[in-house]
């Protein structure tokens, strides 16, 4: 028996990514009309990048013996009669970190400058100079600004690779 297909509907982009297309005559999906499966090929998706968590920084913590003595208030304050070794174990964990956060606090958010170490105040003078022209260019629309401009540029191009 043989078929014939109409038509598919696929976008134009994902025309490329069909790879097989076969009816299976055995399965009837509505009167005279037979089951159609079709193969495409799609790359994996980037992955997205994860999402910040702060954290507290134990790296930051000022004395031990500040936070060994906040831990041991806390511990007897707290109510530990009748709880399971998990309760208390959760417990536990919850006056530590507590009490971490309190004295070392969380960081605030991701590193927004993976490298700085060759930032100085020359570079960073060439660059508010570079943003002002900038600003300047925009505002007159003129040739001379848009000059000035890329001098400026260049000039923070070159500081800046001196720098690094």
């Amino acid at each position: 028996m043989k078929s014939t297909v109409d038509y598919i509907m696929v976008r134009q982009e994902d025309k490329a990514k069909v790879r097989n297309l076969k009816v299976i005559s055995s399965e009837e999906c509505v009167p005279k009309h037979k089951l159609l499966v079709m193969y495409m090929w799609f790359k994996a998706t980037k992955s997205w990048r994860r999402k910040f968590e702060p954290r507290v920084r134990v790296w930051k913590e000022k004395t031990c013996e500040e936070y060994r003595c906040m831990v041991r208030d806390k511990v007897q304050e707290a109510a530990w009669k009748g709880l399971g070794v998990n309760d208390h174990w959760q417990q536990m964990k919850g006056l530590m970190m507590e009490t971490a956060q309190d004295i070392c606090e969380m960081t605030k958010g991701p590193h927004r400058h993976k490298e700085t170490w060759w930032w100085n105040e020359e570079v960073a003078e060439a660059v508010r100079k570079k943003k002002i022209k900038y600003g300047k260019c925009q505002k007159e629309n003129t040739k001379e600004a848009m000059k000035e401009y890329k001098k400026s540029r260049q000039n923070a191009k070159r500081v800046i690779s001196s720098a690094e």
